[in-house]
């Protein structure tokens, strides 16, 4: 029988037998103050074209939405095991709320992975630990070339690229405060720099994504003179010009109209309330020796602050053009930032997040390679991002080539984040990734820059403490030899098996 039909002679039943049974108890009549709201509601369901579920069950088909709406939430606390929940499995969540509260990290009872499963990996430890005292707990990576006026200390892990748009202002203001309380940088993602980044003098990696937000004439093309302005602000460290990303390489940043307020409109240059598209790529230039010229530019226009790009490596010819036409020019960005297929966004293609793009490791091992090759690697430095939660996570791109390191998600849930996976639908229930005022009154930007900078803390305490389990007294001394990855139950091959060269 169809749904329609069930709820027709449902109703009809419902009514009868009120009737009927008012004839005995008038006071049964108050029946239809709940009864009527629940006919009404069916009547517009099967009046509804857009929702079919609705329009076929008419009000039952509301649980439905309210179960689908609660998917994540019973997915995550009620059916998934520590180690399957997506993007994120629990024991990283759980690792990094522990982390930002500080509360006991440790774990009891000993691993809950399977190591003998083909993908497990790990890292060399030594009879002749280092006591990890010894070892710097805030490491720092100087990010500037030879010609670099303005190098930075760079801390080894930093927030990636979130715009304010995507998030809201109170957790922007509490990653830039918790980056001012632990010393690292906040990237601004492509959305452009707003009073809410320069609020608590953290540090900012200032973001240039295709849409050009804050450096923009109103016709949408680069505006030298804006640029000049932004870049020369204290808070302004780095410049990273955003080539891709590896949640969406070659689609170019979304911001739903729910999201785009007159206020970040402003800060943008566009139209309030309406869905803005980056363009896939830049117009200043389409071509390597294009892009080099562009970074000249900017590192001459920023007062020679450290200025470099983004990229989800895509082709291992494209990145070899690069570095070919660097040395023909002469022209060196101070650092290079590898984004992994693996990497988040708030809104994307579903074919672009599974099916697009280089995962981290491939990326940054053929970034390393290409630019030791050319003989190009000492003249800049070079930035992973993509599920960097934990301390091995940072170990296992610097042995790969990486210098230091962005994370983003574990950013988010260090503020609140329950993976609610909501970012694209203005909902979110912690107030993290939405515009929403009522929403977002729940996210106490004092207590949760305490758990950023609390969570950033503890993971580069971990480094060091895993350096020294390994025998080792800095990032620079880890090498691809360090780390081993199974490759079925019976063999097992180093980093430097894997990536050769």
């Amino acid at each position: 029988m169809k749904g329609r039909t069930v709820f027709i002679l449902t109703s009809l039943f419902f009514i009868t037998l009120i009737i009927l049974w008012a004839q005995f108890n008038p006071k049964v009549y108050w029946t239809f103050l709940i009864l009527t709201p629940i006919i009404m509601l069916g009547i517009s369901d099967m009046l509804n074209r857009k929702q079919s579920i609705k329009r076929n069950f008419p009000v039952i088909g509301h649980f439905r939405f309210l179960l689908e709406k609660m998917r994540p939430e019973i997915q995550q606390y009620f059916v998934e095991t520590d180690t399957e929940g997506t993007p994120i499995n629990r024991i990283f969540r759980s690792l990094i709320y522990q982390r930002s509260k500080n509360v006991t990290d440790t774990t009891p009872f000993g691993t809950r992975l399977n190591v003998y499963k083909s993908g497990y990996e790990w890292m060399n430890h030594s009879m002749f630990a280092i006591d990890h005292h010894k070892i710097e707990h805030d490491p720092r990576v100087i990010v500037g070339g030879e010609n670099c006026r303005q190098p930075y200390a760079a801390s080894i892990l930093n927030i990636s690229a979130m715009s304010f748009g995507s998030l809201s202002k109170n957790a922007v203001m509490a990653m830039n405060k918790g980056a001012k309380i632990g010393g690292f940088a906040q990237n601004t993602g492509e959305g452009g720099i707003s009073h809410y980044h320069l609020e608590h003098g953290g540090d900012l990696i200032w973001q240039i994504g295709t849409g050009y937000f804050g450096c923009r004439t109103k016709e949408g093309a680069f505006d030298p003179e804006m640029f000049a302005i932004n870049s020369a602000k204290t808070s302004v460290k780095m410049i990273e010009l955003k080539i891709s990303q590896g949640a969406k390489p070659g689609h170019g940043g979304i911001l739903p109209a729910i999201k785009n307020t007159k206020e970040i409109a402003e800060i943008r240059g566009v139209e309030a309330h309406t869905t803005v598209f980056s363009p896939p790529s830049h117009a200043t230039f389409d071509d390597t020796n294009g892009l080099l010229d562009f970074i000249s530019q900017l590192q001459e226009l920023s007062g020679g602050k450290p200025v470099g790009f983004k990229i989800c490596v895509g082709s291992r010819n494209e990145f070899e053009e690069i570095c070919t036409s660097m040395k023909e020019k002469q022209i060196y960005p101070d650092f290079i930032s590898v984004d992994g297929g693996e990497g988040g966004t708030g809104a994307a293609p579903v074919e672009f997040s599974n099916s697009l793009g280089m995962p981290l490791r491939d990326g940054i091992y053929i970034v390393d390679t290409l630019l030791k090759k050319h003989g190009l690697r000492g003249k800049l430095k070079i930035i992973a991002s993509g599920k960097i939660f934990t301390s091995f996570h940072m170990a296992r791109v610097i042995a790969l080539g990486a210098d230091l390191c962005y994370s983003a998600r574990a950013m988010m849930l260090a503020t609140g984040c329950i993976q609610a996976l909501q970012c694209n639908n203005n909902t979110c229930p912690v107030g993290v990734a939405t515009q929403n005022k009522h929403l977002m009154k729940g996210l106490d930007v004092d207590i949760k820059s305490e758990r950023v900078a609390s969570y950033h803390r503890k993971t580069v305490e971990a480094f060091a403490e895993l350096l020294g389990a390994a025998g080792l007294l800095s990032s620079d001394e880890i090498t691809k030899d360090h780390i081993n990855k199974r490759v079925s139950i019976t063999s097992v091959k180093t980093y430097a098996e894997i990536y050769p060269g």
